[in-house]
């Protein structure tokens, strides 16, 4: 009985630690992680995505949108090659902006939106392996939840 047990209690801790990893890395646990460029992380496939937009445009008008790319280790996965979208519903509009690699790991484009506090954005990547990925961010919801998204800097 003793043979038995043991392998079982080393299966079930091995499946417990790879139950941790994998919980560790859901939306809600990546949303209390600030992201190295200040924006929200989303898991995408076997990468990061990091999505920094603009905070505070009370108005609908020209405004950055940048992608940062790394995998699960925060190790930078070159932009070289990618491209990508991301598409913008906020204050009642729905607009696509291009993306383009700009730098090492990140992709950028510029895009006519208002930095409204429920705005939902899906980026969608292509890189040149041709693998694709897509994930879907709520940028400023939690930082108007928490109270910094009406800080003016």
């Amino acid at each position: 009985m003793q043979r038995t047990l043991i392998p079982s209690l080393a299966m079930v801790a091995a499946l417990m630690s790879v139950g941790n990893g994998a919980f560790a890395h859901d939306d809600g646990a990546l949303d209390k992680i600030s992201g190295p460029n200040g924006g929200q992380l989303r898991m995408a496939g076997s990468y990061h995505f990091e999505l920094v937009v603009a905070r505070d445009s009370t108005e609908a008008k020209n405004n950055p949108v940048t992608v940062y790319l790394t995998d699960h280790g925060e190790k930078k996965v070159p932009a070289a090659g990618a491209t990508g979208t991301a598409t913008i519903l906020a204050a009642k509009s729905k607009i696509t902006v291009p993306l383009a690699p700009s730098g090492d790991n990140k992709l950028t484009g510029i895009g006519k939106y208002a930095s409204d506090p429920q705005m939902k954005v899906v980026v969608s990547v292509a890189f040149a392996s041709a693998r694709s990925e897509q994930v879907r961010f709520t940028p400023l919801l939690t930082a108007a939840a928490d109270g910094h998204g009406d800080q003016k800097h």
